[in-house]
C-alpha cells in the first residue's frame, strides 16, 4: 500500500494517485476552489476553538485552584502533610479498596504543594484547551475522567501504600489520547502541520516517566497508568467514532473503555482488596474482631492468620497468638518467621521448651539461621544459662545477618555472670550498631553503677531519660 507523498497518509491499494483524497481537497482549499463535494475529513482540526467563553479546561482548573486554597486555609501552609491530603481524599490503597472508592475521583483534584499544582495546571492549560478543541467538551471530560480514575486504579496496584495525589494522572490521559490520535486520525491539515505538536507530546510524556524514576515522590504508576488508558481511548475514538455527529457510536466506545476500567478495578480490588482489609484490620482499635471475620471467610489465607497471630501477640493473648502461627505453620510449613514468631509467643508464655523446639526446627531448615540462633540464645538466657546463650548470640552474630538487639542481649547475659567491662562493651557495640534506645541506656548504666563510674552511670540514665522524653536528672 503506498503512503501519500504529502502527508504520508496510506493511499487506498489499486490506485495511481500519489496524493490522498485529505491533501487533495486542502490544496483544492487553499485555491478558493469549490470543494463542496469532496469528501470531508472526519476530526476537525485540533485548534478550533470552542464556542462558548468558558470552556471546560476553565472549569477544571478552577476546581483544582479552589480545592488548593481551601487546603492552604485548613492548613495554614502552602506545602501539605499526608494528614491533610487524607482528608482531603487522597487515593490510597488501604481505604480505596476497602470501599472509599470515591477517592479515585477526588484524589485528581488535590496536590501536594504549590509547584506540584503550579506544573500539572500549567500542563493542564495547554493540553486540555487542544484536547477539549478535538474531542468537544464532553468526550474531553469522559478522557479525563476515566484516564483519572485508571491513574488511581494503577497507581494503587503498583504500590497500595501511596498517598497519591494529583491531576497528573488524567494529563497523562489526555496527552496519551492525543497521540493517539495525531498517529491515527485524519485531518484536513497535512501531517507536517501536526508534527510538532505530536513530537512535543511524545517527549512531554516520555520525560516525564524518566524523571519519575530518578525522583522520589513521583508517582510513575498513576502516569503509567493514565497514559495507556488514554491511548486506547483515543486510538478507539479516531478508528471507530471520529464524527462528532455520531454521538451514539462516540457514547458506545467511551462506555466500553469505561467498562473495561471498571473490570480492572475490580480485578485491582480482588488482587490487592484482601492485603489491605487485613492491613486497615491489623491498624484498627478492634483489630482482632475485624481479622477474625476475615479468617472465617477465608480460612486459607495465610496472611490474615498472621495478622491475626500479631494482633493476639500485641494483646499478650499469648496462647492464641501461638495457636494462630501454628495455623500459619499449616498453611505454610517453610515459613522460618511464622515459627520463630511461634518460639517468641511459646516463650513469652513462660513455656521454655516449647519455644526451644520451635527455634529448633528453624536450624534444623538452615542450621546457620540468625533467628534460630538468636531464639536459642533467649530461651537459654530466660533459663540463666549465659554462657550458652553468649555462644548462640554470637553465632546468630556471625551469620552476616545483622539482627537488632543481639549484642544487647550478649551485654545482659555478662551482667548475669557479673563480666561488666565485656557488659559494657557489648551495649556500647550495640549502640553504635543500632542507635540508642532507652532500655539499652538503662542497663548501660547498671553496668556503669556495678563497676563503681557513677558519673557514666548518671549519663547514661539521663539519656535514657531524654530518650524516654522524661526530664534529666543531676
Amino acid at each position: 500500500m503506498a503512503n501519500c507523498i504529502r502527508c504520508g497518509r496510506q493511499i487506498p491499494p489499486f490506485t495511481f494517485k500519489k496524493i490522498c483524497q485529505w491533501c487533495v481537497q486542502h490544496e483544492a482549499a487553499q485555491r478558493g476552489e469549490d470543494v463542496e463535494n469532496m469528501p470531508r475529513p472526519v476530526i476537525r482540526q485540533p485548534w478550533v476553538r470552542s464556542e462558548s467563553s468558558i470552556t471546560l479546561t476553565h472549569m477544571l482548573f478552577g476546581a483544582n485552584i479552589a480545592v488548593f486554597l481551601a487546603m492552604v486555609l485548613t492548613s495554614g501552609s502552602l506545602e501539605f502533610t499526608g494528614e491533610i491530603t487524607h482528608r482531603f481524599g487522597s487515593n490510597f490503597g488501604p481505604d480505596t479498596l476497602t470501599g472509599q472508592w470515591w477517592r479515585l475521583f477526588t484524589y485528581m483534584f488535590l496536590h501536594g504543594g504549590a509547584m506540584h499544582i503550579f506544573f500539572n495546571m500549567w500542563c493542564l492549560w495547554d493540553l486540555g484547551r487542544l484536547c477539549e478543541s478535538l474531542y468537544g467538551r464532553w468526550t474531553y471530560a469522559a478522557i479525563y475522567l476515566i484516564t483519572g480514575v485508571s491513574g488511581g486504579l494503577a497507581s494503587i496496584g503498583w504500590n497500595p501504600f501511596v498517598n497519591s495525589v494529583g491531576a497528573s494522572g488524567a494529563i497523562f490521559g489526555l496527552a496519551g489520547a492525543l497521540i493517539a490520535s495525531f498517529y491515527l486520525g485524519e485531518f484536513s491539515l497535512p501531517r507536517i502541520a501536526i508534527s510538532g505538536t505530536l513530537r512535543s507530546l511524545v517527549i512531554f510524556a516520555v520525560f516525564n516517566l524518566v524523571i519519575g524514576q530518578f525522583i522520589g515522590g513521583i508517582d510513575n504508576g498513576c502516569h503509567i497508568g493514565g497514559l495507556v488508558s488514554g491511548l486506547i481511548l483515543g486510538a478507539l475514538i479516531a478508528r471507530v467514532a471520529p464524527q462528532h455527529d455520531a454521538p451514539v457510536r462516540r457514547a458506545s466506545v467511551v462506555g466500553f473503555v469505561a467498562l473495561l476500567v471498571l473490570t480492572a478495578g475490580l480485578g485491582v480490588r480482588q488482587w490487592r482488596g484482601t492485603q489491605m482489609r487485613i492491613a486497615t484490620g491489623f491498624e484498627s482499635g478492634d483489630s482482632i474482631t475485624k481479622l477474625q471475620m476475615i479468617v472465617k471467610q477465608q480460612p486459607k489465607l495465610m496472611q490474615a492468620h498472621f495478622a491475626l497471630a500479631q494482633a493476639y501477640y500485641t494483646r499478650q493473648q499469648f496462647p492464641e497468638a501461638a495457636a494462630e502461627f501454628k495455623r500459619v505453620l499449616e498453611l505454610e510449613p517453610k515459613s522460618t518467621v511464622a515459627r520463630f514468631n511461634l518460639g517468641m509467643s511459646y516463650l513469652s508464655d513462660n513455656r521454655s521448651d516449647e519455644a526451644k523446639a520451635a527455634f529448633a526446627q528453624i536450624l534444623v531448615q538452615d542450621s546457620t539461621d540468625a533467628g534460630g540462633h538468636y531464639g536459642i540464645g533467649l530461651v537459654l538466657a530466660h533459663q540463666n544459662n549465659y554462657k550458652e546463650a553468649i555462644e548462640e548470640f554470637r553465632k546468630s552474630a556471625a551469620s552476616g545477618k545483622q539482627i537488632s538487639g543481639v549484642y544487647y542481649e550478649i551485654g545482659r547475659c555478662y551482667v548475669g555472670l557479673k563480666k561488666y567491662d565485656e557488659a559494657i562493651a557489648s551495649f556500647l557495640k550495640e549502640k553504635d550498631q543500632n542507635g540508642d534506645d532507652p532500655d539499652l541506656e538503662s542497663a548501660l548504666a547498671d553496668a556503669y553503677q556495678a563497676k563503681g563510674m557513677t558519673k557514666e552511670a548518671q549519663d547514661a540514665r539521663n539519656r535514657a531519660a531524654q530518650a524516654k522524653g522524661e526530664p534529666s536528672r543531676p
